[in-house]
């Protein structure tokens, strides 16, 4: 949502321009479909913990499960932050600018994020 009077985003700055759009570099390759099954296949780990709880099996099988859940989505999260810095934040570095700044500041956040998880 955008604010008519200003044409920002509610979690942009007025004063600061939105970062210029572009296609994101595992849409159109192989990529992209490895991303798709390695969700999917999380999907179905995730179906099947609930059918674990629902039968009320062993606790320590529940943990194991978690833990390789767990170990899926940062395989997933560890791949596409490569792939971010590899191509997003190489390009806006080579570019320079404000965006460099932002890319490289976007880049530190989701690093941050996923350490504290």
């Amino acid at each position: 949502m955008t604010d008519s009077v200003t044409n920002t985003s509610p979690d942009e700055a007025p004063d600061q321009a939105p970062a210029p759009r572009h296609e994101h570099s595992y849409i159109h390759n192989k990529t992209k479909d490895d991303y798709l099954k390695r969700l999917r296949r999380i999907e179905g780990q995730a179906r099947g913990l609930q059918r674990m709880v629902e039968d009320e099996q062993y606790c320590i099988d529940i943990l194991t499960q978690v833990s390789a859940m767990t170990k899926a989505l940062q395989a997933v999260a560890l791949g596409l932050l490569d792939e971010h810095m590899q191509h997003c934040v190489l390009e806006a570095a080579r570019n320079g600018g404000p965006e460099a700044d932002h890319k490289i500041q976007e880049a530190s956040e989701a690093i941050r994020r996923l350490v504290r998880s």
